[in-house]
């Protein structure tokens, strides 16, 4: 993803000051980083947490795509309003995904009307991605639970339990990434899927959360660009 970044960045005619690519690379980086309009950090997830501290401590706008840190970013949403900083965040920067949650709230909605189908969600990345489920998958899961009604929690498993919403994930090699979501009785079966063709639509999003939170202060998703493009 930064590769992608940065391609597409430099084609839109942006500048690339710093990449960092080793721990030992945010000491010597620092004044190229106090520089910067913004910072993207694409990285794992036990590093985010860290490198956003270092872009709040110099007060550089952070672009965050990291999943897999889902428990911190509550205390980061908190500090960020409270020390009146800038912080972008999305599981998936893709326009096409964006507009996959939308229809699948909507479908939520709709459906729980529908107790007979049963709900399963799966999700098929690269066998580098190293959280699972992925973070686009948890957040299917969880406005599948809040706009269903009928779901308590998502497992990462099949468990027959009524109240469980089940994901299985899959890490196969060169695949980009693919969500569905299925609902199933025993007479038909529904179902939405977004396939990602390349990482190119990620990075695009990306860059565009990064030109959108150009002087904006405060912690902003997805919705918030969307609604204002929309």
């Amino acid at each position: 993803m930064g590769r992608e970044i940065e391609k597409l960045a430099l084609e839109k005619g942006h500048e690339i000051i710093l990449a960092i690519d080793r721990p030992e690379e945010w000491e010597t980086g620092l004044h190229e980083l106090n520089l910067a309009d913004v910072a993207f950090d694409f990285s794992i997830p036990d590093s985010v947490v860290d490198n956003i501290h270092r872009c709040f401590n110099l007060g550089v706008p952070v672009v965050v795509g990291t999943t897999g840190w889902h428990e911190q970013l509550d205390e980061i949403r908190t500090e960020c309003l409270s020390a009146n900083q800038s912080l972008f965040w999305a599981p998936n920067f893709s326009i096409g995904v964006n507009i996959f949650l939308e229809l699948n709230r909507r479908l939520a909605s709709l459906m729980s009307h529908w107790p007979d189908y049963e709900i399963v969600l799966e999700e098929t990345h690269h066998i580098q991605k190293l959280d699972t489920p992925s973070g686009t998958a948890i957040a299917l899961a969880n406005d599948i639970i809040r706009y269903h009604g009928k779901k308590d929690k998502w497992v990462k498993e099949i468990t027959g339990n009524p109240g469980d919403l089940g994901i299985r994930s899959y890490r196969i090699k060169e695949v980009t990434g693919s969500h569905k979501v299925l609902y199933e009785s025993q007479e038909d079966l529904i179902e939405i899927v977004h396939t990602a063709k390349s990482r190119r639509g990620f990075a695009l999003g990306a860059i565009m959360a990064a030109e959108w939170l150009s002087g904006r202060k405060g912690f902003f998703e997805m919705k918030d660009l969307l609604n204002q493009i929309t």
